[in-house]
């Protein structure tokens, strides 16, 4: 019997020119989904109080792992390029030994990237959290040209200029400066650009599609996190937390596993269909709009003309780079 599968990278090329229709609506897709996430960590985090930043991403990598493993039981979906609909299943040899190895330089920025944007998230106001990411576009841009030698043209690098430079002017008036946060929003940063910048060689290199890299970066990060967890007493602690059987934090929790599979699933999408960069476009244009609910519902960044001034210069130079990239340039 044929069963139908979800939409896989391998569908597509790796690599366009400009941005089809398919490309944008994956690119929307992410957006809106990156904003509702954010907003379902930062209120779990800071809203309930909950300090055990590893045992979310634990949390949420075993709700990825169990979505995982029982589509691909059901053959709902595949692992790799080259594997038909009707090919049998068996539960051992999902990826081989090998091809797991070879995901190790993306699994690792995962691993890194997913522990501190939760502490980032945790630490810092969202508005200024939202601020700072935006210099991952650049170090995205370093990444892709010292990885994989792409170079862009001179309208890119001046819109991406003018999404840094806005950047910074939203972020001057932040009067509750936190070095530690900003330097674990720093790290992230960097985490990021090294694990898109990857996504597509290591897809390329191994067969696998965006399920299959999911499922690597969850076998191989999941057990870290967990002996990580337990032995600094994150898991015992947990079942202490006051609030562990309210409805309203198990609601967040369930909503922040959930999401955060599909972001792990739209992420590598984009970037596959896409570019690395793009992603990291998409990112600035929806930090937009999680700067204003974020400062709605949770504040911390005071609300001048420095913000606005600053957040409308970053979104005119994420609206050059999507025209740019609109006409192929």
């Amino acid at each position: 019997m044929e069963h139908t599968k979800l939409p896989l990278s391998d569908e597509i090329p790796y690599k366009s020119s400009s941005m089809t229709r398919k490309g944008a609506y994956v690119a929307l897709s992410y957006m809106v989904s990156s904003v509702l996430l954010i907003i379902f960590n930062k209120a779990a985090l800071s809203s309930y109080r909950f300090p055990f930043t590893t045992v979310m991403s634990l949390s949420q990598m075993a709700c990825a792992f169990v979505i995982l493993y029982v589509l691909k039981s059901l053959m709902i979906i595949s692992f790799t390029t080259a594997e038909s609909k009707s090919s049998s299943y068996n539960p051992v040899m999902f990826v081989p030994s090998r091809t797991l190895a070879q995901t190790l330089p993306l699994a690792l920025p995962y691993l890194l990237y997913v522990v501190v944007t939760m502490e980032a998230v945790r630490g810092i106001n969202v508005p200024m959290y939202t601020t700072l990411r935006r210099t991952t576009i650049a170090f995205t841009m370093m990444m892709e040209y010292f990885i994989g030698g792409k170079r862009h043209s001179n309208i890119v690098i001046i819109s991406v200029g003018v999404i840094i430079f806005g950047a910074f002017i939203a972020g001057a008036r932040d009067l509750a400066f936190d070095s530690y946060g900003y330097s674990i929003v720093f790290i992230e940063n960097m985490c990021k650009a090294v694990y898109l910048t990857s996504v597509s060689r290591v897809g390329k290199s191994t067969g696998l599609n965006v399920f299959g890299l999911m499922w690597c970066n969850v076998v191989l990060c999941g057990p870290i996190l967990l002996l990580w967890s337990a032995f600094r007493g994150e898991l015992q602690s947990t079942l202490k937390f006051p609030y562990l059987l309210f409805p309203g934090f198990q609601a967040l929790i369930f909503l922040s596993c959930a999401f955060t599979f599909f972001m792990n699933y739209i992420v590598v999408l984009n970037t596959t269909i896409n570019s690395a960069l793009t992603q990291a476009i998409c990112s600035n244009l929806k930090d937009v709009f999680t700067s204003g609910f974020g400062w709605l519902l949770f504040g911390g960044l005071p609300y001048d003309l420095f913000n606005v001034l600053g957040q409308s210069i970053g979104f005119l130079g994420s609206c050059l780079y999507a025209y740019c990239k609109t006409r192929g340039k």
